[in-house]
């Protein structure tokens, strides 16, 4: 990667607020800690939110796929998925529990290709391809690579441990390429869920006023975003993959990338 086009994309990548989206939908792939230090079985929820209002919990269905990859393979963990109900403070939902096997030291990339979901205040199905990390030991194996998902976003940031107060670059593609103008909705986990409750726990922040966070990527697929506080933060590619349709009624085929921010202390 050229550090020109990084610093492209820090320049051209727009940041505003829109009313639009004032509630955005995010699919969870949540581990308590990316940061792993023994081998062991590591608890997962997969939960469809809106993590920044600790608002409206949405239904999911059996994902089409949920896999790992680590060091180029993939481990395939739809066995361990377990069908259970997250509590959100608005209402309940039906949410999963999974676990991934670590056994060695690197990046495990975890990788959810969810059942379209039917938004009815819509009439759309929105289908977000989801992405989070994993890390044991500090050894970096798999996080730079793409993982030829139909659309994703690809970090230039090593995920797992970005600084508060720095930026996060990322570059949405689809079928392996860029996709410009691409609207990225910007969340941060408000409340992190509970594993052993199910349920947020007590928010640490609010929704920004004026709706949701966006930034565009810029021609080269490209785009930048301060991160201005400790936590996981999510990023939402609208529409930016190439299925448009299903079952008859539009599709929004979303890309979504999960990270971790730290203080320095």
């Amino acid at each position: 990667m050229k550090l020109q086009n990084l610093f492209a994309a820090a320049s051209i990548a727009a940041l505003s607020l829109t009313a639009t989206a004032a509630q955005a939908h995010f699919q969870l792939v949540y581990a308590e800690n990316p940061l792993i230090e023994s081998a062991g079985d590591v608890p997962l929820k997969l939960v469809f939110w809106h993590p920044f209002e600790n608002g409206h919990v949405m239904d999911m269905g059996m994902p089409l796929e949920f896999y790992a990859v680590h060091r180029g393979e993939k481990i395939d963990l739809m066995g361990t998925l377990k069908e259970t109900t997250f509590n959100g403070a608005e209402n309940s939902a039906v949410a999963y529990d999974a676990s991934l096997p670590v056994r060695r030291s690197g990046d495990y990339v975890l990788v959810i290709n969810p059942a379209p979901y039917y938004e009815e205040s819509e009439d759309i199905y929105i289908q977000q391809l989801t992405k989070a990390y994993l890390n044991r030991s500090e050894l970096p194996t798999d996080w730079m690579e793409p993982q030829g998902l139909e659309t994703e976003i690809l970090p230039l940031n090593k995920p797992t441990n970005i600084i508060a107060g720095s930026t996060f670059t990322g570059r949405v593609l689809a079928n392996g390429e860029p996709v410009a103008g691409a609207e990225i909705e910007i969340e941060y986990m408000a409340a992190e869920p509970d594993m052993a409750t199910s349920a947020p726990k007590e928010p640490v922040a609010g929704p920004m006023p004026g709706g949701a966070v966006v930034a565009i990527s810029d021609d080269n697929g490209y785009f930048t975003f301060g991160i201005p506080k400790a936590g996981y933060w999510g990023f939402a590619a609208l529409g930016s993959g190439p299925q448009t349709e299903h079952e008859g009624k539009e599709l929004s085929q979303d890309a979504v990338i999960w990270i971790r921010a730290y203080d320095v202390e």
